[in-house]
């Protein structure tokens, strides 16, 4: 499985944790790295978690497979609006 760096693209409300701009995390297989001192909404995380064992296998999907378009996540939060960056780290 890939290593996937999730990092906040930018903020569109108020986030109560605070996660700010440029914070990030990293999920590779089942292990969640969180750099010391930072955190990760774990409402925000629990939205996203479906999508990480498809998005590290999508160069392995059909051509038109949805999968391969997907690069950001907003936090389900209507009140944060916290816009995610997903990336594969090869």
């Amino acid at each position: 499985m890939a290593k996937i760096k999730v990092s906040v693209e930018k903020i569109d409300g108020y986030c109560n944790l605070p996660v700010q701009v440029g914070d990030y995390f990293y999920v590779e297989d089942s292990k969640l790295s969180i750099p010391e001192g930072k955190h990760i909404c774990i409402w925000a995380l629990q939205s996203m978690m479906p999508i990480f064992p498809i998005l590290s296998v999508r160069d392995r999907l059909e051509k038109g497979h949805w999968v391969k378009k997907v690069k950001n996540f907003v936090c389900p939060d209507p009140d944060g609006l916290v816009h995610f960056r997903l990336e594969l780290i090869e």
